[in-house]
């Protein structure tokens, strides 16, 4: 007789079968751990990133953010190419981009500069979490609700708001341009208040951002060589000069959100001509 085991079974489907069957289901397929286990190792990198900047280390902190940053960008990859896809790991994914997006990089912000202005420091970094939460909520909820009506394909190529890992990262462009030379005081404390206040408006708010997806129905032929020469000298650059990289990258996303916008609003003239 088999002892009984003092935690519940894990149902990567998030089925409920019948007694008997859940008796039977001892193991479960590895394709449906793996996912899980990368997206536990993005909320390590991400509360040892809290860690860090507590101890002042804030170059490591970002780094440890970054990385869960890949980490949570690869998970569900990996979960689709190998047919690993769960209910169980959808969920854990929104938590830890909660943790990781939503706390993490407020927290990194208030230890470096915001906490200069006090209560008023506080408050942006709250504002900013609570926008996060917000987003991702009702991110979850528009994946789950299927009584909306069927959209036009290039609309699935748009998120609602910047998305949590973008605003976790533009949110630190304070520290980049602070490691760059930038001084650290009141008035760029103040400045920055308002910053960490307009990203948490831009999470929530119904700004349409390009999410890439379209990349994946493939690269025409004669981009393939371009496109690789500018990843590799990207990565070159992150390498040689990380913090000029970060500060320059940053500001091209914040330049690219209202050039996004323009051609959302371009697609629907077109679709309704």
């Amino acid at each position: 007789m088999k002892t009984p085991s003092p935690f519940p079974p894990f149902d990567a489907d998030d089925m409920h079968d019948n007694d008997e069957h859940e008796k039977n289901r001892t193991f479960i397929p590895l394709r449906f751990v793996i996912p899980n286990i990368i997206t536990i190792m993005a909320i390590v990198c991400g509360l040892s990133s809290v860690c860090m900047a507590f101890e002042k280390r804030f170059e490591l902190a970002v780094i440890l953010l970054l990385v869960a940053a890949v980490l949570d960008g690869v998970d569900g990859r990996i979960a689709r190419a190998i047919k690993g896809s769960s209910r169980f790991g959808e969920q854990l994914d929104s938590l830890a981009d909660a943790i990781n997006f939503g706390v993490v990089p407020a927290l990194l912000i208030y230890i470096y500069i915001l906490e200069r202005m006090d209560k008023l420091g506080w408050l942006a970094a709250l504002i900013y979490s609570v926008a996060c939460c917000l987003r991702l909520a009702r991110f979850n909820v528009m994946l789950d609700d299927t009584n909306t009506k069927p959209k036009p394909k290039w609309k699935k190529n748009y998120f609602i708001g910047v998305p949590s890992p973008g605003g976790g990262c533009i949110l630190l462009l304070p520290v980049y341009l602070g490691f760059l030379g930038m001084p650290v005081d009141d008035t760029t404390a103040m400045i920055f208040c308002f910053y960490t206040v307009i990203v948490a408006i831009l999470m929530i708010c119904n700004l349409p951002v390009w999410n890439g997806k379209s990349i994946r129905s493939g690269v025409r032929r004669d981009v393939v060589i371009p496109v690789q020469l500018f990843v590799v000298i990207y990565f070159v650059l992150l390498v040689g000069y990380m913090w000029l990289t970060l500060a320059v990258s940053t500001i091209a996303y914040l330049v690219f959100l209202p050039l996004s916008a323009y051609a959302y609003r371009r697609h629907v003239r077109i679709s309704k001509e």
